[in-house]
Order: structure tokens, then C-alpha cells, then sequence
């Protein structure tokens, strides 16, 4: 079977990695402002009535239904806020602007690459390549159907100029979708021979757990220093 030519494979991979800031994984920063618990949960319910994740949670938002998401699985926050955030000016390749998805790659070469790719295109509209981010690996298992487009490596979707390429994959996305298929594997079109995913249903994110530091450090350059591994954040 396929869609669009490309090949429907059912296959299984025991660990993936993505890369996240660690922003994500320190305190919140409503602890500083309460005085107590009591406080503490009272600023939270707050800050979860902005947050698209929690809302997600609570009952669902355009385009991804509460239903979809995970919950009491390790890591879970990282897995829907994948799918919750979605950037609606700037598509991703497989993701528009009504839900996200979960990239990852089979190395965190591949994803180093493709992270400094599209922060370095960001720091290049601001005019301004001064930047240190911290990421952390988060390892997943991904298993059951998916698009291969290793197999079509000349397909449309896979371009190099996202104004052309991210709307053919965006609809090819959808179809995967609506043919009940966890995803889309693909060749990276940054990182020559990197392998990447794209997992459209938070249910498809399986084991998630927590690797090393990686640092990306612009200072003037559209070429960052890297460092790594460090160790992970405790």
C-alpha cells in the first residue's frame, strides 16, 4: 500500500532521540512567587488557563481533540506539549498550524544539525547571531505504521525550501493521519544520511525517557560552537 507513491511499512524502533531546552525541565517559576502550597496551586491553576497544553488536556483545542493525549506516562508534559504547540505562522514540515507533532531522529547528530538549522534561520531574521540554548536528549520508542519516504527520496515534501516543501508535507501528513498511521519516516534534508521522524499521534511516543546535555552557543556567527555531552540535569 501506499499514499501519494509513498510506501506504507510497519516497523519498530526501539529508541529515537529528540531534542528539547532545558528550559522546560527546571522549576516553575510561580514557586518563587508563593509563599505556600496552598499559593503554589492557586498560581498554577492560573498560569493553566494560558497554558495550550493544559488546555489541550482539559478539552482539547482546534485541530487535537483531549481524547488524542497521553496521561500518567512518564514525561507526559513533553509528549502533548509537542502536539499542543504548533506554530501557526511557520509550519513544520509534517505539522501545520492546528497541531503540532514529534520530530525526532535515530542520532542526536542528526538532530544537532536540524536544530541549528532552524535556530540559525530564527536568529538570522533578527539580525543578531548571539545566542547560548541548552538541550536535553529525550529518548522514545516508535513502533507500528508508517509513510517511508526514505524510499522516495526525490519526493516534493522533502524539498529544501519549506515555502514549497512544508505544504505538500503537511497534506501528505494528513492523509497518514487519516489513514490511521503513526507517522512519517523520512531522510533528513539537513544531516546527509540522518534519519528522521515525524510521529503525528501522541499515543505513537512510547518510553520516554531523559539523555544528555547538549549546548549551542552563537557569538556573532551563524555558525554555533556545540558542546556535549554534558551530564543531564538532576
Amino acid at each position: 500500500m501506499a499514499i501519494d507513491g509513498v510506501p506504507i511499512v510497519t516497523v519498530a524502533f526501539p529508541t529515537t532521540v529528540r531534542l528539547v531546552t532545558t528550559a522546560r525541565l527546571r522549576e516553575s517559576v510561580l514557586a518563587a512567587l508563593a509563599d505556600g502550597e496552598d499559593e503554589l496551586a492557586l498560581l498554577a491553576e492560573i498560569e493553566g488557563a494560558t497554558s495550550t497544553r493544559q488546555l489541550a488536556q482539559d478539552r482539547g483545542i482546534s485541530g487535537l481533540a483531549a481524547n488524542e493525549l497521553v496521561y500518567d506516562v512518564p514525561h507526559v508534559h513533553f509528549i502533548n506539549a509537542a502536539f499542543a504547540y504548533a506554530r501557526p505562522q511557520q509550519p513544520n514540515r509534517f505539522n501545520g498550524a492546528s497541531r503540532g507533532a514529534w520530530y525526532a531522529a535515530l542520532s542526536v547528530e542528526t538532530c544537532l544539525v536540524e536544530v541549528r538549522f532552524h535556530l540559525t534561520r530564527f536568529l538570522a531574521d533578527t539580525g543578531v547571531y548571539e545566542a547560548v540554548i541548552d538541550y536535553t536528549e529525550m529518548y522514545c520508542s516508535l513502533a507500528g505504521g508508517y509513510l517511508d519516504l526514505r524510499q522516495v527520496p526525490e519526493h516534493a515534501a522533502l524539498g529544501p525550501d519549506p515555502a514549497t516543501a512544508y505544504p505538500i508535507g503537511n497534506r501528505l501528513a494528513e492523509a497518514a493521519r487519516a489513514e490511521g498511521l503513526n507517522g512519517v519516516i523520512y531522510p533528513s534534508v539537513r544531516h546527509s544520511g540522518g534519519t528522521c521522524f515525524a510521529a503525528l499521534r501522541p499515543a505513537a511516543v512510547q518510553s520516554v525517557r531523559q539523555g544528555a546535555i547538549y549546548r549551542l552557543t552563537w557569538q556573532g556567527t551563524p555558525t554555533p560552537m556545540v558542546e556535549g555531552p554534558l551530564p543531564a540535569v538532576q
